[in-house]
């Protein structure tokens, strides 16, 4: 059962194309990570799938039908970026008024819990740190039990505790059977979450596959030394890091480079060849200019 389909999408902004024919379909029951530089159109494509925006042209479906359509947006959890919550009322509060919109609702309890909230359904929202309200917005997105659940860039903002508790939830969601469409600026958190990845640049898809395959295609090695002085020029190094004496180098033909290394007399050691994580496949699939990590 396909719970998310584009076909031949096009989203026109005056006179930026932020989606260009885009094709793509999210079965029931995955967990698909949405990747992508800033401006590739990961927010512009889940705002047309959850029915707050029109195409410029092609065809979006949700569940089968149009995602403006009420019949079918009740089957649909959302957490855009940017989420404002009533100052003034408690969190219990908040999460009954969310449940009231559903024939079949999680119980506060459960979901507070399920997100580690438990302990704040008696705090005003007013009162709860950037954290905590990130927190609680990407939980009222569960509250109806739905069939599909979009996350805008969920854990922005969180510590590393508080977004290993959302992944929790998410997993929870997830293993009963949900299907779940991510963006996420933390590579990692992809890594962690999604069975699938969708890599998206300049509104098209630029590769959809497994985290493996991902890797695979990019066809990128790490290399890490160790050297006191700084390296000469190499082929074929797509990216270098340097913290103190270790040196990363990402490379399409890790062996062609060791020999390099070799034959002009590199002092080095602690050699390390490893395959290459989603962060670098990402950054190399999307010809980012410069080298990042998390």
């Amino acid at each position: 059962m396909i719970h998310a389909r584009a076909v031949q999408v096009t989203r026109r902004y005056a006179a930026t194309l932020a989606l260009d024919h885009l094709d793509l379909e999210v079965r029931a029951g995955e967990l698909v990570g949405l990747l992508g530089p800033n401006g590739a159109g990961k927010s512009t494509l889940v705002s047309l799938f959850t029915g707050t925006r029109r195409p410029t042209s092609g065809r979006v479906e949700l569940c089968g039908g149009d995602p403006r359509d009420p019949r079918f947006r009740r089957e649909l959890g959302v957490t855009p970026q940017e989420t404002g919550l009533p100052a003034s009322l408690r969190v219990g509060e908040v999460t009954d008024f969310v449940r009231a919109h559903f024939t079949n609702p999680l119980s506060t309890a459960e979901l507070l819990g399920r997100f580690g909230l438990a302990d704040l359904i008696r705090r005003q929202t007013g009162g709860l740190s950037g954290g905590q309200k990130r927190r609680l917005a990407v939980a009222l997105a569960f509250a109806g039990r739905p069939r599909i659940v979009f996350l805008d860039e969920p854990t922005t903002g969180l510590d590393v505790e508080a977004r290993r508790a959302l992944w929790d939830g998410i997993r929870a969601f997830h293993a009963e059977g949900g299907t779940v469409v991510l963006t996420s600026h933390y590579l990692e958190e992809v890594e962690a979450l999604a069975q699938r990845v969708v890599v998206l640049d300049a509104g098209r898809v630029l590769a959809d596959d497994s985290v493996d395959a991902i890797r695979g295609l990019a066809g990128v090695r790490q290399i890490g030394l160790t050297s006191p002085i700084d390296l000469p020029h190499l082929t074929g190094v797509l990216r270098a890091e340097r913290a103190g004496d270790r040196h990363l180098l990402l490379t399409t033909d890790a062996d062609a480079l060791v020999r390099e290394l070799v034959r002009r007399d590199v002092a080095f050691r602690d050699l390390e060849v490893r395959g290459a994580s989603l962060e670098e496949a990402f950054l190399t699939l999307t010809k980012e200019p410069s080298w990042s990590s998390r």
